[in-house]
């Protein structure tokens, strides 16, 4: 576990959370503007379920890392759904929890930290691009069914789902490119948020070389970001699960497309120990975009 310096007093920030049954608007959120809250960090954690909170903080140092307990968590007042279509629930089911567009308003320490990094305990992460945030409503779930992380139902391998997990009360895919469809975001697991700015974190895997504006380029640059990145890292940006990182993935693009489209599409028949999900559906113009994508950051050979 990450442990802070000893701090002997808590810092006291405010929040500004809308109890709610239905997704709340911007209107009723400026409306309840008179609720604000006081938040107590905690300097360490005590224990594992403590939420681990990063990155650029209002009103601390950049890079500051501070804790909520759950107990602190469950006191605030929390926006209560029933979700029925999150792949990770087997029917209706009702979470109650915080939206990540409410924590971004008011912990966020400057204009341009407008993402959200949930990481996950297995070293995934979800990166919320400030668009997926205001189009899709995501919620920190703090309680399934009204029960605490240890009544909550078990992930399909039979593992635990908590501490925390992410959600939507409903959603409905933003865009399409080629055969990939806006995906849901939706991990357990999650021990740490990190707010931070989109533009400096998805900078690692911008593409470069000599054509990254290319639309083909482009395309697969858009895919990488809500897909491969999940699991992939670039040096200390990205989810570091699947253990190959993107340089890895550039050197097959680049030196054995055929076997890097294989991998994208059925993982387990070139590794049968590989956890990677395959992506089947992916039809020949989207592995190309991607193959273009990760083309960029392999150097061209010289003669």
């Amino acid at each position: 576990m990450r442990k802070s310096p000893p701090f002997s007093l808590l810092a006291v920030m405010t929040i500004l959370l809308l109890p709610a049954l239905v997704p709340p608007s911007a209107s009723e959120l400026k409306a309840a503007s008179s609720s604000d809250l006081v938040v107590r960090w905690q300097a360490s954690r005590s224990s594992p379920l403590d939420l681990e909170v990063s990155g650029d903080l209002v009103g601390l140092p950049a890079g500051t890392t501070r804790y909520l307990t759950r107990a602190e968590l469950v006191s605030l007042p929390l926006v209560t759904q029933v979700v029925t279509d999150d792949a990770n629930f087997s029917g209706p089911t009702e979470v109650s929890g915080v939206p990540l567009e409410e924590l971004l308003r008011h912990l966020a320490r400057a204009p341009e930290s407008d993402m959200v990094i949930a990481i996950c305990d297995d070293r995934y992460r979800a990166h919320y691009l400030q668009a997926y945030v205001a189009t899709h409503h995501p919620l920190l779930v703090i309680k399934i069914n009204g029960q605490a992380p240890e009544g909550w139902p078990k992930d399909a391998e039979g593992s635990d789902m908590g501490p925390y997990v992410i959600s939507h009360v409903k959603f409905s895919p933003s865009f399409r490119i080629f055969s990939h469809q806006d995906e849901p975001q939706v991990p357990w697991g999650i021990v740490r948020l990190e707010f931070r700015s989109e533009k400096v974190v998805l900078a690692a895997i911008a593409p470069r070389g000599p054509h990254p504006t290319e639309a083909l380029v482009q395309a697969g640059y858009r895919i990488a970001q809500q897909n491969c990145f999940r699991c992939h890292n670039m040096h200390d940006e990205g989810g570091q699960k699947s253990g190959r990182p993107w340089q890895v993935l550039s050197a097959w693009a680049a030196a054995a497309p055929d076997y890097f489209a294989a991998y994208v599409r059925n993982p387990q028949a070139k590794n049968p120990r590989a956890q990677m999900p395959g992506n089947p559906g992916y039809d020949d113009a989207t592995i190309r975009a991607l193959t273009a994508c990760f083309q960029t950051f392999s150097p061209e050979e010289k003669p």
